[in-house]
Formats: structure tokens, sequence, C-alpha cells
């Protein structure tokens, strides 16, 4: 597979602060990535470098084979942007958004019909955007970013706010968008998003790479795995299952007992990423 993401030695400086600091990458074709950290640990700044929206103080960035920093107006047409705001015109109806971007780019109007349908906002598209919910104006944004069929997309928070029907029909579209051979670089606080939705995740603090894998291999480098026993008398026990001395201790556990349930528990990659990453401060 080739790479369609490469960061090399990326660095942000801001006056006084270091936003990003030496961060490397790569991502290949058809991946949905997952770019994990606090609020202010240097996802949005990232973003606007890969994009072409700032240049990096040190270091470069390619996507879709161009330098992000150099290159911008030949970057533009191959990627989409889902930023983490909602900046629709409300005014107009979902159609009429849509349409005035595929003027922008040149694109005909069956592509704003065949976007509304994949959205499933087909039957809702001649109405205004101010009487959609949030999960419509987000399908609505991510329509948008699809117009000109670019090769990347970078999604901010997608599913933020969202109820559980709206997230996962976003999810469902991010999926099939990946299986189509679309990059996805994501963003997001909720763990068990990355962990449904991601090949590879990255898990980034005060600018600096703490961990890159996949959430499979993270779980299992840094989780800590246990056992569950809930006895008849419902006093619940647990033990960790990390030596042999833990499978001794389980069997003393069972030996004679009566049990009601037994369940193994593993490490979750929210786990993982406050292990490493650590709380969000204030908290």
């Amino acid at each position: 597979m080739k790479s369609v993401i490469e960061a090399d030695h990326l660095r942000k400086d801001f006056k006084d602060k270091t936003a990003v600091n030496d961060i490397s990458f790569s991502i290949e074709e058809g991946e949905i990535f997952g770019f994990l950290g606090h609020n202010g640990a240097g996802k949005t700044t990232t973003i606007r470098m890969l994009t072409g929206q700032i240049s990096p103080t040190s270091g470069q960035c390619r996507v879709a084979g161009f330098n992000s920093a150099t290159e911008q107006h030949l970057l533009k047409p191959y990627i989409g942007v889902v930023a983490d705001v909602q900046n629709l015109y409300e005014r107009m109806s979902g159609f009429e958004n849509l349409k005035l971007f595929a003027d922008l780019f040149d694109v005909k109007k069956e592509r704003v019909h065949e976007l509304l349908e994949l959205i499933q906002l087909q039957h809702q598209g001649r109405k205004k955007v101010e009487t959609y919910s949030n999960g419509m104006r987000q399908r609505l944004l991510i329509a948008r970013a699809l117009l000109h069929d670019p090769d990347v997309i970078f999604l901010d928070e997608p599913t933020r706010g969202l109820d559980p029907t709206s997230a996962k029909d976003i999810r469902e579209t991010i999926k099939n968008l990946a299986s189509s051979g679309t990059t996805i670089f994501l963003t997001t606080h909720n763990m068990e998003e990355a962990d449904d939705l991601c090949h590879r995740v990255a898990f980034i603090k005060n600018g600096e790479l703490m961990a890159l894998d996949t959430p499979q291999n993270l779980k299992i480098m840094h989780g800590e795995r246990s056992i569950a026993i809930t006895l008849t008398n419902n006093e619940k026990i647990r033990i960790p299952m990390s030596n042999q001395s833990d499978f001794r201790q389980l069997l003393e556990h069972l030996d004679g007992k009566d049990i009601q349930t037994v369940h193994s528990l593993e490490a979750t990659l929210e786990n993982v990423f406050i292990k490493i990453a650590g709380q969000e401060s204030g908290q």
C-alpha cells in the first residue's frame, strides 16, 4: 500500500509555545487513522499543517503526493475537510448548500443528488438547514467535503454532540468511505469510537507523539487483563491475570465456591489512553 499522508519531523512554534514538537508518521491509502489527544494537545495544529492552512516551523508533510506548505494550490482538489464547527448556510436548503460548493469545484449537479442519497438526506434536501438536527447537519458537512471526490478526508470530532443513532450513521459513512479507498484522518475524544473505526491510532500529548499502533496492539501492550467472578452470594472478586501466580490464585478462588458468573475483562482503549497520555488538565 502507498503512503497518502507523510509527516516528517513536524514542528510548529507559536511565539513562546511549541504546539507540535517533532512528530513523524505515515498513513496508507484507505486507512482510518485516529489522532487522539486532550484539548490543546496539538491535534488541530497538525491538521492545519497537513491541509496547508499553516506552514510548519520545521519538518515537512506531504499529502496525496504534494508538499502541504509549498503546493497548497495543487493539494486542495485532493482533500476534504470537516471542521469541528458546523459552518453551513442555515437559510439555504441542504441541496443549495451543496450546489453552491459544487459550482465552486465545477462539479455537476448530479453529484449533489448522489451525495444527498449517500447521506440519506434525499428527502430533506429541499428543506432549510436551520430545520436540520445536529446529525443531519454533520452528514451534510461530510457530503460537502466529498463533493469533489477527494483522496483524503480530515474529520475533526465528526460525532461530537450527536445522539447515538446519528453517531452510528456517521461511523457507517466513515467505514464505507474507507472501504472504497478514501483515506480518513480522524480526531475524536470518543475512545470507543476510535477503537471501533480506526486501523491505527496515535496518542499526542503536549505536541509530542506518545504512542502509535493498532488499537488491539496498544491494549495488549499497555492494558491489564483480569477475571471478574461473581459468587452466588453476590460477592464480587476481581483477579488480575498477568502471570502464572495469578492463574493459581484464580483456581484457589474457584475451588469449592459456588460461582454465578465468570467474565474476562480486557483493557479498553480509554484505559490505555489515560495510562499513556494522562488525564486532561483540570480533571
